[in-house]
């Protein structure tokens, strides 16, 4: 770590580092830099000369920090998932890092972290915390191997459209550093060439050549993040648990516990579905959710054959009916609502254009154009309402909703621990309510939208009986 930790202050500070280099235009800007440089490196040495931490048999105590000690207590007893991660300068060296969750949401970055370990020190923690020894380099005869990574699977990465976030990334740090550097973008060679052979071109020819590039550079980004994030993925089960190894450069091992286990989430963004694929997620207690799904602990299957995610749910909650059953649907009212929804967003968006045109003296091709959104909307709202639908087998839940992202839930119910029953002004008069489910797992609340009041009801007394028994009225 007296190597890692350098390495990673430097690389954080890297773009400042550059800043200083470039605007030290007097002569300094090197003597700056060198200077940037070691404090860098000495705040990193400073994180392991400061860091200790404790395991006892009742507590987790890390203590980090020189001029602001701070200490981090967690009891044992809720440790949820031990995760286990390694980038490549820490794969090089030996090293893992240790992730402790306590079952709560990552968002605010909840659990214990040990930056890092030495890679068998950090596996005999986890088997101690967990109580269970985890082998997946040679699984044992037991062990079953539930899904690997095939490499016809790449071609769903292009749909997830994960390349976006990078090419914005990027372009925000380049705008950041040509700001900094108050250095043009035409003085580079290479950017000043593109931008004069644009320039020359007719305005909708520029525009197709730049979409297409774009187009191009998503695609090509995407399946490189797939690649990066997924490749050598294995769902193996053995001793009542799940493992999930999944990484290219940067490996990562999560340990999912069978009896923690509340269901499965098949998701299906539009892309993902037009091309056939979905991924597959657990839906269980103590493992982190709120980064999304290349980056959560809950993955049992990347973006994947439709087939091969709803197999490998049905495996995971012990049947393979519900992923493929056949949903009850929601009637005729949600229809009309879901279009009617659509429809009020496409009047107020072109009622808006329209007044600005006759006010404002805007322009008429907005409102115009907007017209286009009633036939879209109404696209829309179809696709939303055939994916609405609920069923009740077997004491599982199985919600399904969503068109931009499609997905399907398969949530037992014993894992269910409340009910809210939401009616909006307009549901009240369609007789329609919303039903979500809380429970301590994933999530934490799955909703089963537009659905007839009466069936919501008797949805959830047969799902959880006696749950809604005292606020239930007996008519003779």
């Amino acid at each position: 770590m007296l190597a890692v930790h350098p390495v990673q202050e430097i690389i954080r500070f890297l773009p400042v580092l550059l800043g200083v280099l470039v605007i030290g235009r007097g002569g300094h800007g090197p003597i700056w830099s060198l200077i940037g440089l070691g404090i860098a490196i000495i705040g990193g040495l400073l994180r392991w000369f400061t860091t200790t931490y404790q395991v006892t048999p009742t507590h987790i105590r890390v203590r980090r920090g020189l001029l602001r000690r701070r200490e981090l207590s967690v009891p044992r007893d809720r440790v949820r998932s031990v995760d286990l991660t390694a980038h490549p300068l820490q794969r090089i060296l030996g090293l893992s890092r240790v992730v402790i969750g306590t079952g709560r949401s990552d968002r605010h970055n909840e659990g214990v972290t040990l930056d890092a370990l030495a890679a068998p020190a950090a596996a005999r923690l986890r088997e101690e915390l967990l109580h269970r020894k985890v082998s997946l380099e040679q699984p044992t005869t037991d062990a079953k191997i539930m899904a690997r990574l095939e490499p016809r699977w790449v071609r769903f990465g292009p749909f997830t459209l994960s390349g976006i976030a990078t090419i914005g990334v990027v372009a925000g740090s380049l705008v950041n550093l040509f700001n900094e550097t108050r250095v043009a973008p035409g003085e580079f060679g290479l950017l000043r060439s593109i931008i004069n052979q644009l320039s020359s071109l007719p305005v909708p020819v520029a525009v197709v050549e730049i979409t297409a590039f774009v187009v191009v550079l998503v695609a090509v980004l995407s399946a490189l993040a797939y690649i990066l994030a997924f490749w050598n993925f294995r769902l193996v089960r053995t001793n009542g648990t799940l493992h999930v190894t999944r990484g290219l450069l940067t490996s990562r091992s999560t340990t999912i516990e069978v009896r923690r286990l509340r269901g499965a989430e098949i998701s299906e963004p539009l892309l993902l579905r037009a091309a056939g694929g979905a991924r597959c997620m657990a839906i269980t207690t103590g493992l982190r959710v709120g980064r999304g799904a290349e980056h959560g602990g809950t993955v049992l299957l990347p973006p994947a054959p439709l087939a091969e995610a709803q197999r490998v749910a049905g495996e995971v909650i012990g049947d393979a009916v519900p992923p493929v059953h056949e949903l009850l649907r929601h009637g005729r009212k949600a229809h009309r609502r879901r279009y009617s929804r659509a429809f009020l967003v496409a009047a107020i968006v072109t009622g808006m254009f329209v007044l600005l045109w006759w006010l404002a003296r805007w322009p008429a091709w907005p409102w115009q154009l907007s017209l286009a959104l009633f036939p879209a909307g109404a696209l829309l709202a179809e696709d939303r309402f055939r994916n609405l639908g609920h069923r009740l087998l077997d004491r599982r839940l199985v919600f399904r909703h969503g068109s931009l992202v499609r997905r399907r839930y398969m949530l037992s119910s014993d894992g269910v621990i409340g009910w809210v029953v939401h009616r909006s002004f307009f549901q009240r008069r369609a007789g329609l309510v919303s039903l979500t489910a809380t429970t301590a797992a994933g999530r934490q609340h799955y909703t089963c939208a537009e659905v007839p009041a009466a069936e919501a009801i008797a949805l959830a007394h047969d799902a959880v009986p006696g749950l809604l028994d005292p606020f239930l009225v007996r008519r003779e």
